[in-house]
């Protein structure tokens, strides 16, 4: 992939390549010369398929763990969320059991490349807020989610987008299984059905900004109703801000600031 700076933009296919405008970007790629056939029959692209069929799994991983975020995610995400999300769980599957090209993909025990990890690279959490906080905290049953944010200064310890007057602070949790290759489908599928692509999300009330919040903010999550847990199945915890503008009494979401990552894992 390669990026067309001429002041002469196209769109479509031209002479094997291929140029089109994401994010504003005009880019240009050119047209595989290897056919689909060949590459899913011919010995010498046996490495290719099982790379194809990895990285098909962590994209289905990918895929449920977003959804599990799907309440929130459209506030916080960027564009680029599910490349970065399926680039790092593909960065797990090495560490499962089974063959090349069949590797089980197991969060439960390869959680720390994925705390931490920002649904905005452009507008990370801790640069949006960095009040001290207690958690979030994971029960060990692994059904239940706390976060407490002690009084603070919102001019201190908010980065303040311009036009907002409040924020919700939000704590978010989502459950993934691990994945494994299942011959009989030829694919990837969860471990366990349930709970898997599933989550839940409480916000706290508004907090006026420009001053002290008043009070302690207390923010939990009961997720009982998903118990017992399999142990094959990961619980995340994330931490988020969404800002808001008041009008006329009427509170606004703005449509840009809002920052969540990935703070705990269990």
């Amino acid at each position: 992939m390669a990026r067309n700076n001429s002041f002469i933009k196209l769109e479509g296919t031209l002479d094997g390549l291929t140029f089109y405008n994401k994010d504003g970007q005009n880019l240009v790629k050119s047209k595989n010369q290897v056919s689909r056939n060949r590459i899913m029959n011919d010995p010498a692209y046996k490495r290719t398929r099982e790379n194809m069929q990895e990285f098909g799994g962590a994209a289905r991983c990918s895929k449920a763990f977003r959804e599990s975020f799907s309440a929130i995610a459209r506030l916080v995400a960027d564009t680029y969320l599910a490349s970065r999300l399926t680039g790092k769980i593909r960065g797990i599957v090495p560490n499962g059991a089974g063959l090349r090209g069949q590797r089980n993909i197991n969060l439960v025990d390869n959680l720390e490349p994925l705390i931490g990890l920002q649904f905005n690279v452009s507008k990370p959490f801790d640069s949006q807020f960095n009040a001290p906080s207690t958690g979030p905290v994971i029960d060990p049953n692994r059904d239940k989610v706390t976060w407490t944010i002690p009084d603070f200064n919102t001019d201190t310890y908010i980065n303040i987008p311009e036009g907002a007057t409040h924020c919700k602070l939000a704590l978010a949790a989502g459950y993934v299984s691990n994945y494994e290759w299942v011959p009989a489908l030829k694919s990837y599928e969860p471990v366990e059905e349930a709970p898997n692509g599933v989550g839940a999300i409480v916000y706290s009330d508004a907090i006026a900004l420009g001053a002290m919040v008043g009070s302690d903010t207390n923010l939990a999550l009961d997720l009982t109703a998903h118990a017992p847990i399999p142990v094959t199945t990961a619980l995340f915890a994330g931490t988020a801000i969404v800002f808001y503008q008041m009008v006329n009494g009427e509170l606004y979401e703005l449509a840009q600031g809002h920052s969540m990552k990935i703070a705990a894992a269990q």
